[in-house]
């Protein structure tokens, strides 16, 4: 994964997460949800080329690692199991993961910046503390920045 336009991304990382909801949610496998996930949106998001593979390459890749990147999880969620988490703050949680683990490109600081926003957005401020102290524990473990 490479460094893009950042505010492509940050949509990419959306995409990822709206794709990851179906696939836990819907029970679709990551080919259904990557599949019936775009024509569904190419109107509204102007997602092409690189952005959409960088979305695509994040739901494949926290698919096929799940079961690592809950283990981390339960490693660093305190008093939480994996399962028990919120269903959306479950799934960014696991994109970021994914990140720190797939993409030692992109800094840290980014991946939980934007992992925050996310949680802002679609879950709400309660999560945000969440998903920060979660992920600032994964980072000490899995990175030295």
């Amino acid at each position: 994964m490479t460094a893009g336009d950042p505010s492509g991304r940050r949509r990419a990382r959306e995409a990822a997460l709206q794709m990851l909801y179906q696939w836990e949610v819907g029970r679709a496998s990551a080919h259904e949800a990557i599949a019936t996930y775009w024509p569904a949106h190419d109107a509204e998001q102007e997602l092409q080329g690189p952005q959409r593979e960088f979305a695509n390459t994040l739901v494949r890749g926290t698919i096929e690692r799940v079961k690592d990147i809950d283990a981390v999880l339960s490693a660093h969620a305190q008093n939480w199991r994996v399962e028990r988490m919120a269903v959306i703050d479950r799934l960014i949680l696991r994109l970021a993961v994914f990140e720190f683990l797939a993409d030692l490109d992109t800094p840290s600081r980014v991946i939980i910046n934007e992992a925050l926003e996310l949680a802002r957005t679609y879950s709400g401020e309660e999560a945000v503390g969440f998903v920060n102290g979660v992920l600032d524990s994964v980072k000490r473990a899995l990175r030295t920045e």
